[in-house]
């Protein structure tokens, strides 16, 4: 979603060593938490089933299941209903890019559902694909059947500034990637598809997908807010690496102008994190800069819809003791969530609400070193 030409990007290092003379991004301090990348989406359905069968087109299989009491999931999540959870995992990736369904016998509410583009409040899981204009065609197909989902037209962008000095034909072809939002009722999608580079681990898409599509690989938040302070906490308690000062983009970003479907001299402030032990997972602040719809009352554990989301450490009381020393913070006890993992929850104050999970190994170890390799295609 994010494109920074590698002049920008130098742009954006000179203006941060101005900025914080003694943080650059390569030297933040941060503390060393061992936190992962995005570990689940996490949200809130009516129909389990249905919500399986959805995820499934796009290579998605239930993993692990548990249901909790009321008792125990107003202690785990304020929340006073009983609770079935589903684990989902794409293919083999276990490190990153999971869901977790919530099935609450008595929902507080119907979540944020269908809204406008950067509604507040709403969140936007991304994966990519093989084939973004079949995803286009199906939306599209839908959304003339008269269902609620409003598919954008994908576009190409250089996402990486990486064809500025070149001269294309047909032999030697433009490095892009093309991709498009889905704004639904049910769930916020952006799908990418890339043409002439490859970034091994950060989007591997699943073979027995119907959909030919990977995990989620990163996710958009909309906040209310005069600037990304509040989000502070995200490097100091957590330990993840901002990849940039907060900036403002606006509707002379033709990818994000597409997708978000800005109006003309639009705008918003945007600041991106990273882990430091996992190119995936990343997480893209959105704070709307001209009045959007405000659903964030909506955006709560217990409500329909993504609710959450986790992340695993392998030492959880280090963290614990740090979100508790942040007084913007407001967290649980660490206990064992529906699955038997040691865990707290936690949440800010521009309404994002996380699990921590104590994990310490996973299956398919997530890529550290980000490298771009350009075949010939």
């Amino acid at each position: 979603m994010k494109r920074h030409s590698l002049a920008s990007s130098l742009f954006l290092a000179i203006l941060l060593t101005w900025l914080f003379p003694n943080r650059s991004l390569a030297q933040q301090n941060l503390p060393d938490t061992g936190i992962s990348g995005v570990y689940e989406v996490m949200m809130g359905v009516k129909n389990k089933a249905e919500a399986i069968r959805y995820f499934a087109e796009f290579g998605f299989t239930v993993v692990d299941s548990a249901r909790i009491s009321a008792d125990r999931a107003r202690a785990l999540y304020n929340v006073p209903s009983a609770l079935t959870s589903y684990r989902l995992q794409n293919g083999d990736v276990d490190s990153h890019g999971l869901l977790r369904l919530f099935v609450w016998d008595q929902p507080l509410g119907n979540g944020v559902g269908y809204s406008t583009p950067e509604t507040i409040g709403s969140r936007m899981a991304v994966m990519k694909t093989n084939d973004i204009m079949r995803l286009y065609d199906i939306y599209s197909a839908a959304r003339n059947a008269k269902q609620p989902w409003l598919p954008t037209e994908p576009i190409a962008d250089d996402l990486f500034g990486l064809n500025k000095e070149n001269k294309f034909d047909f032999f030697k072809r433009p490095i892009l990637v093309r991709e498009n939002a889905v704004y639904g009722d049910f769930f916020n999608h952006v799908f990418f598809q890339r043409y002439g580079y490859h970034i091994e681990g950060y989007g591997t898409i699943n073979p027995k997908a119907p959909l030919k599509t990977s995990e989620f690989t990163h996710h958009d938040f909309f906040i209310q807010g005069d600037n990304m302070e509040a989000l502070s906490y995200l490097s100091t308690a957590l330990g993840l690496k901002a990849e940039a000062p907060p900036e403002v983009d606006g509707d002379w970003l033709k990818g994000p102008k597409r997708v978000f479907m800005m109006e003309d001299g639009y705008t918003h402030w945007y600041q991106g994190f990273v882990s430091p032990n996992n190119i995936c997972g990343k997480l893209k602040f959105f704070i709307p800069r001209a009045p959007k719809p405000d659903r964030s009352q909506h955006q709560r554990i217990g409500e329909l819809g993504i609710t959450l989301h986790s992340f695993y450490v392998p030492d959880l009381k280090k963290v614990h003791d740090l979100v508790l020393a942040d007084k913007r913070l407001k967290a649980t006890a660490i206990q064992k969530n529906e699955f038997g993992e040691l865990s707290f929850v936690f949440s800010d104050q521009t309404g994002c609400t996380w699990q921590i999970i104590e994990k310490k190994s996973v299956r398919k170890q997530p890529v550290k070193v980000f490298k771009m390799e350009f075949p010939n295609e």
